[in-house]
């Protein structure tokens, strides 16, 4: 795989300390490469997972033409040869459900059809029985020649999947109608890339988990609750490591012990400009890791690279010490290149554009990542506002938020009424 420091190596316009979000992206998304392990699952055992391989149908689906609903099947050419505007037909049997039909009705004849069941020899239309008069013989139906047309309610075989048609991809994250889907293919087992393991700690003197007491000058960690439920999101397995205290031997320990037990390291805190040097030393010690300031807000501070111990290496993402500031970079960095790391495809979430509620200001040359309610409002469009106080330190806005107003590297200044783009969380988070 490429190294960090020969992906930086290519590129003419890179600057550490001003480093544009699509272009840390750019790296991440060169360096980053899929787990190779795979394994066989159980379809009921697969949700979430990441199919290895492509799955090919080995059968026609439908296997047979046959009825979309219940009713008369018959051959349309009885429509176009109607001259009353109704056609009546003679009933000389019944279809059911799996089982084949040996019925073979001429051009003046119908057979009563269940959904689902295979169409008879000859027959090319079902007419719904909601739309027909069952005659007082009871041998005998009647409806409008407008009813249906030609083809109407027939179910072509293989037209959901003929043989050999790849009917899943490689890299898909399998959801519940894929399962169904493999069980219509007869598929019991597939192989799906292992689950990615992923180890966070935080650092800081201050930090305090949830149980003790809280001195003076501390506060509750509550960056590792949010990796938690971000990465529980993933699918993948967590290796919760705690509270690292600025101590150089007990940092290079987290870092090492975290290397050798899983594919992926994030850290909170300890990235930033006046943070303690040993921690970017250790960082860097320990593998290609490089050191950004990336032009956005929140966020700004960010290390990534890999790092190795006894002959193990991971993916390393540090990321900044404030709440708001470790979602945000984990949700327009981390989460796409651990996606790539797990070998799923998953494209960008899309941008809407709808209706600024309010003025925002706003300097080119970042990128920002407003936290805002998206609701419609009484003339029927989509407006926008921000979740009051933007600091990277209030969760709260987060807590509020249903989208991120993302304001690109080159836009200025929004006015009330403006469009901006937003990404709902809805499928994000």
């Amino acid at each position: 795989m490429p190294s960090l420091q020969s992906v930086i190596s290519c590129l003419s316009d890179y600057d550490p300390t001003a480093l544009p979000v699509a272009q840390a992206n750019r790296i991440i998304g060169e360096v980053v490469e899929p787990v190779r392990g795979v394994e066989q699952l159980a379809i009921r055992s697969a949700l979430d997972r990441v199919l290895a391989e492509d799955i090919v149908s080995p059968i026609d689906v439908p296997a047979h033409d046959n009825s979309a609903m219940d009713g008369y099947a018959f051959s349309g050419a009885a429509l176009q040869a109607t001259q009353t505007g109704e056609i009546e037909l003679e009933v000389i049997g019944t279809a059911y459900a799996g089982a084949a039909s040996d019925s073979r009705p001429g051009a003046s004849q119908a057979v009563r059809i269940m959904t689902g069941a295979v169409m008879p020899a000859g027959c090319d239309t079902v007419v719904p029985q909601e739309f027909v008069e069952v005659l007082a013989d009871g041998a005998r139906i009647r409806f409008a020649s407008d009813a249906v047309r030609v083809g109407d309610n027939r179910r072509l075989r293989g037209e959901d999947l003929a043989r050999g048609q790849a009917a899943l991809s490689a890299g898909r994250i399998l959801q519940p109608a894929d399962l169904g889907l493999l069980a219509s293919l007869g598929v019991a087992e597939v192989r799906v890339r292992r689950r990615l393991r992923v180890a966070f700690f935080s650092t800081g003197d201050e930090l305090r988990s949830i149980g003790e007491p809280l001195d003076a000058g501390c506060v509750y960690d509550s960056n590792r609750y949010t990796l938690h439920g971000m990465l529980r999101r993933l699918n993948v397995d967590l290796i919760d490591m705690g509270v690292v205290r600025d101590d150089p031997a007990a940092l290079e320990e987290a870092f090492r012990t975290a290397c050798e037990t899983a594919d992926a390291v994030i850290t909170s805190g300890g990235v930033s400009v006046g943070e303690a040097d040993y921690t970017k030393q250790i960082m860097a010690r320990l593998g290609d890791v490089t050191f950004w300031k990336i032009a956005m807000r929140p966020g700004r501070p960010m290390a990534f690279g890999r790092i190795a111990s006894n002959g193990h290496d991971a993916l390393l993402f540090g990321l900044p010490g404030n709440p708001v500031a470790v979602m945000v970079t984990f949700y327009h960095f981390v989460r796409a290149a651990l996606h790539r790391q797990m070998g799923a495809s998953v494209p960008p979430l899309p941008l809407m554009r709808v209706r600024s509620a309010q003025a925002i200001r706003k300097k080119p040359g970042r990128t920002e990542y407003q936290r805002g309610v998206l609701a419609q409002v009484a003339d029927g469009n989509w407006e926008v506002r921000v979740t009051g106080q933007q600091g990277s330190g209030v969760l709260r806005s987060m807590s509020e938020a249903n989208c991120f107003i993302v304001l690109g590297h080159d836009q200025d200044s929004v006015k009330t009424g403006d469009l901006v783009e937003v990404m709902l969380f809805d499928g994000l988070v």
